[in-house]
């Protein structure tokens, strides 16, 4: 499996997701939340592509949480019998407001 930040992406990619993750003004404004689920893979260089909405919360969330997802560094890549191969991801990102 890849690995991002020399660790477990459940772990490390969660933590730069929350870091990074700006929540939109007029999600707040009128107190949208909810869990975008997004899909990508992690390619054999290590470069995340083909990420897509799997469920929507509301344009302003999916436009975010993809914005996180394809702004992320460069990943470890998947290694498959000696060589790097892509990986699909499936990712759940979750906005509340408090």
């Amino acid at each position: 499996m890849p690995t991002f930040n020399g660790g477990s992406p459940n772990v490390e990619f969660y933590k730069y997701i929350m870091s990074h993750l700006r929540y939109p003004e007029l999600a707040i404004q009128n107190n949208i939340s909810g869990r975008v689920i997004v899909k990508f893979v992690v390619n054999s260089s290590g470069k995340l592509v083909q990420a897509e909405v799997m469920r929507s919360v509301h344009p302003d969330l999916d436009n975010e949480a993809l914005r996180v997802i394809n702004s992320s560094p460069a990943w470890e890549p998947g290694i498959q019998g000696g060589h790097k191969v892509n990986v699909t991801f499936v990712f759940p990102i979750s906005f509340e407001l408090r």
